[in-house]
Protein backbone atom coordinates (compact mmCIF):
# COMPACT_ATOMS: atom_id res chain seq x y z
CA UNK A 1 0.00 0.00 0.00
CA UNK A 2 1.17 3.48 -0.16
CA UNK A 3 0.57 5.41 2.79
CA UNK A 4 1.79 8.86 4.20
CA UNK A 5 2.92 9.19 7.82
CA UNK A 6 2.38 12.39 9.62
CA UNK A 7 4.30 13.26 12.68
CA UNK A 8 6.73 10.20 11.43
CA UNK A 9 9.37 12.33 13.25
CA UNK A 10 8.31 11.72 16.67
CA UNK A 11 8.44 7.95 19.06
CA UNK A 12 5.75 6.80 17.25
CA UNK A 13 5.74 7.88 13.96
CA UNK A 14 9.77 6.62 14.00
CA UNK A 15 8.24 3.06 14.95
CA UNK A 16 5.73 3.61 11.79
CA UNK A 17 8.39 4.22 9.36
CA UNK A 18 10.05 1.58 10.54
CA UNK A 19 7.85 -1.13 10.23
CA UNK A 20 5.92 0.10 7.30
CA UNK A 21 8.95 -0.09 5.53
CA UNK A 22 9.32 -4.09 6.96
CA UNK A 23 5.90 -4.70 5.43
CA UNK A 24 6.62 -4.04 2.37
CA UNK A 25 4.24 -0.87 2.03
CA UNK A 26 5.47 2.52 0.10
CA UNK A 27 6.10 5.17 2.35
CA UNK A 28 5.99 9.18 2.72
CA UNK A 29 7.06 10.73 5.58
CA UNK A 30 5.69 14.10 5.54
CA UNK A 31 7.29 16.72 8.55
CA UNK A 32 9.46 19.74 9.08
CA UNK A 33 12.58 17.72 10.28
CA UNK A 34 12.30 14.52 8.20
CA UNK A 35 16.07 15.33 6.80
CA UNK A 36 17.68 15.68 9.98
CA UNK A 37 15.83 12.94 12.28
CA UNK A 38 18.16 9.83 11.20
CA UNK A 39 14.83 8.25 9.06
CA UNK A 40 15.93 4.76 7.18
CA UNK A 41 17.10 5.58 4.06
CA UNK A 42 14.99 3.43 1.83
CA UNK A 43 14.05 2.63 -1.92
CA UNK A 44 10.42 3.29 -0.58
CA UNK A 45 10.75 5.70 1.77
CA UNK A 46 9.86 9.50 0.56
CA UNK A 47 10.52 12.35 2.66
CA UNK A 48 8.92 15.31 2.48
CA UNK A 49 9.51 18.53 4.15
CA UNK A 50 6.62 20.13 4.83
CA UNK A 51 4.41 22.20 7.76
CA UNK A 52 1.58 20.74 8.81
CA UNK A 53 -0.51 23.64 8.34
CA UNK A 54 0.28 24.05 4.70
CA UNK A 55 -3.12 22.79 2.73
CA UNK A 56 -1.63 22.90 -0.95
CA UNK A 57 1.42 20.72 0.51
CA UNK A 58 -0.69 18.15 2.62
CA UNK A 59 -3.17 17.94 0.13
CA UNK A 60 -0.22 17.52 -2.88
CA UNK A 61 1.46 15.37 0.01
CA UNK A 62 -1.92 12.67 -0.07
CA UNK A 63 -2.83 12.31 -3.05
CA UNK A 64 -2.09 9.12 -4.50
CA UNK A 65 -1.84 7.11 -1.03
CA UNK A 66 -3.88 4.64 0.18
CA UNK A 67 -4.36 5.64 3.98
CA UNK A 68 -2.99 7.83 6.26
CA UNK A 69 -1.13 7.34 9.62
CA UNK A 70 -1.52 10.58 11.96
CA UNK A 71 1.27 10.55 14.88
CA UNK A 72 0.96 13.79 16.03
CA UNK A 73 2.08 15.27 19.13
CA UNK A 74 3.05 18.66 21.04
CA UNK A 75 3.35 20.02 24.33
CA UNK A 76 0.94 18.91 27.44
CA UNK A 77 -0.07 22.44 28.34
CA UNK A 78 -2.68 23.28 26.08
CA UNK A 79 -0.52 25.91 24.26
CA UNK A 80 0.31 23.45 21.34
CA UNK A 81 -2.26 23.00 18.85
CA UNK A 82 -1.14 20.94 16.60
CA UNK A 83 -3.34 17.76 17.37
CA UNK A 84 -6.28 19.43 16.79
CA UNK A 85 -5.73 22.00 14.12
CA UNK A 86 -3.27 19.40 12.32
CA UNK A 87 -5.86 16.88 12.42
CA UNK A 88 -9.07 19.64 11.44
CA UNK A 89 -6.15 20.47 8.01
CA UNK A 90 -5.04 16.54 7.13
CA UNK A 91 -9.25 15.76 7.66
CA UNK A 92 -10.08 18.69 5.56
CA UNK A 93 -7.72 17.86 2.89
CA UNK A 94 -8.18 13.98 2.53
CA UNK A 95 -11.73 15.16 2.15
CA UNK A 96 -10.49 16.82 -1.05
CA UNK A 97 -9.07 13.37 -2.29
CA UNK A 98 -9.30 10.24 -3.08
CA UNK A 99 -7.53 8.63 -0.07
CA UNK A 100 -10.50 7.79 2.82
CA UNK A 101 -8.60 5.72 5.39
CA UNK A 102 -7.41 7.03 8.53
CA UNK A 103 -5.78 6.19 11.74
CA UNK A 104 -4.56 8.75 14.14
CA UNK A 105 -3.31 8.64 18.07
CA UNK A 106 -5.45 10.55 20.77
CA UNK A 107 -5.23 9.51 24.08
CA UNK A 108 -6.83 7.62 27.01
CA UNK A 109 -8.56 10.55 28.88
CA UNK A 110 -10.99 10.33 25.59
CA UNK A 111 -12.58 7.18 25.91
CA UNK A 112 -16.00 6.35 27.56
CA UNK A 113 -15.39 5.94 31.50
CA UNK A 114 -18.65 3.99 31.58
CA UNK A 115 -21.49 2.05 29.90
CA UNK A 116 -24.28 3.91 31.73
CA UNK A 117 -24.08 7.20 30.13
CA UNK A 118 -21.58 9.20 27.74
CA UNK A 119 -19.13 10.40 30.75
CA UNK A 120 -15.36 10.31 29.37
CA UNK A 121 -12.20 9.42 31.12
CA UNK A 122 -11.21 12.57 31.71
CA UNK A 123 -14.73 13.97 33.05
CA UNK A 124 -14.03 11.46 36.12
CA UNK A 125 -12.92 13.37 39.26
CA UNK A 126 -9.99 11.41 39.49
CA UNK A 127 -8.30 12.17 36.21
CA UNK A 128 -5.02 13.63 36.73
CA UNK A 129 -5.45 17.64 36.40
CA UNK A 130 -2.21 17.78 33.91
CA UNK A 131 -3.45 15.44 31.66
CA UNK A 132 -6.40 17.80 30.75
CA UNK A 133 -5.52 20.05 28.24
CA UNK A 134 -3.93 17.21 26.28
CA UNK A 135 -7.11 15.53 26.67
CA UNK A 136 -8.59 18.16 25.19
CA UNK A 137 -6.62 19.14 21.88
CA UNK A 138 -7.23 14.68 21.46
CA UNK A 139 -10.93 15.18 21.55
CA UNK A 140 -11.05 18.31 18.89
CA UNK A 141 -8.98 16.46 17.30
CA UNK A 142 -11.67 13.19 17.61
CA UNK A 143 -14.60 15.52 16.66
CA UNK A 144 -12.97 16.59 13.49
CA UNK A 145 -12.87 13.03 12.29
CA UNK A 146 -16.15 12.39 13.73
CA UNK A 147 -17.19 14.92 11.70
CA UNK A 148 -16.12 13.93 8.50
CA UNK A 149 -17.10 11.52 5.75
CA UNK A 150 -13.44 9.68 6.50
CA UNK A 151 -12.82 6.00 7.48
CA UNK A 152 -11.15 6.75 10.59
CA UNK A 153 -9.72 4.72 13.72
CA UNK A 154 -8.57 6.53 16.46
CA UNK A 155 -6.12 4.83 18.61
CA UNK A 156 -6.57 6.25 22.19
CA UNK A 157 -3.49 4.40 24.20
CA UNK A 158 -2.16 5.18 28.06
CA UNK A 159 1.23 6.09 28.56
CA UNK A 160 3.51 5.27 25.63
CA UNK A 161 6.53 4.32 26.19
CA UNK A 162 9.71 4.17 23.74
CA UNK A 163 10.02 0.19 23.72
CA UNK A 164 10.17 -2.38 20.39
CA UNK A 165 7.13 -4.65 19.53
CA UNK A 166 6.23 -7.05 21.31
CA UNK A 167 3.05 -8.34 19.34
CA UNK A 168 1.43 -8.85 22.84
CA UNK A 169 -1.34 -6.39 23.64
CA UNK A 170 -5.21 -5.80 23.93
CA UNK A 171 -7.86 -3.73 22.48
CA UNK A 172 -10.94 -2.31 22.81
CA UNK A 173 -13.64 -0.54 20.78
CA UNK A 174 -14.57 3.04 23.04
CA UNK A 175 -13.62 1.58 26.15
CA UNK A 176 -9.99 0.86 27.91
CA UNK A 177 -9.37 -3.12 27.46
CA UNK A 178 -10.32 -4.88 30.49
CA UNK A 179 -7.37 -5.87 30.85
CA UNK A 180 -5.41 -2.35 31.16
CA UNK A 181 -1.79 -2.03 32.54
CA UNK A 182 -1.96 1.91 31.45
CA UNK A 183 1.05 1.21 29.14
CA UNK A 184 1.93 0.87 25.71
CA UNK A 185 5.26 0.54 23.96
CA UNK A 186 5.61 2.61 20.75
CA UNK A 187 6.32 -0.55 18.32
CA UNK A 188 2.95 -2.24 19.46
CA UNK A 189 1.13 0.97 19.34
CA UNK A 190 2.70 1.07 15.45
CA UNK A 191 1.80 -2.53 15.09
CA UNK A 192 -1.93 -2.10 15.89
CA UNK A 193 -1.97 0.88 13.60
CA UNK A 194 -0.46 -0.65 10.26
CA UNK A 195 -2.51 -3.97 11.15
CA UNK A 196 -6.02 -2.06 11.59
CA UNK A 197 -5.25 -0.58 7.75
CA UNK A 198 -6.52 -4.08 6.32
CA UNK A 199 -7.69 -5.38 9.69
CA UNK A 200 -11.37 -2.40 9.20
CA UNK A 201 -11.91 -3.78 12.58
CA UNK A 202 -12.53 -0.43 14.64
CA UNK A 203 -13.74 2.05 11.63
CA UNK A 204 -15.19 4.64 13.22
CA UNK A 205 -14.36 3.95 16.50
CA UNK A 206 -11.85 4.59 19.28
CA UNK A 207 -9.97 2.73 20.74
CA UNK A 208 -8.39 1.48 23.64
CA UNK A 209 -5.04 -0.10 24.05
CA UNK A 210 -2.95 -1.68 26.74
CA UNK A 211 0.16 -4.10 26.97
Amino acid sequence: MNLIIFGATGMVGKQLVKQALYMGHQVKAYGRNVFTENLPEHKELELIQGALFDEKLVLTAIKGCDAVLSALGGAFDGTDVTRSLGMKNIVAQMQKSSCKRIIGIGGLGILNAGADDETLIMDLPDFKPEYIPVSMEHFKAYNFLKASSLEWTFVCPPDIIDAEVTGHYTTNADYPPATNKYRINAGDLAMFMLKEITANEYIQHRVGISN
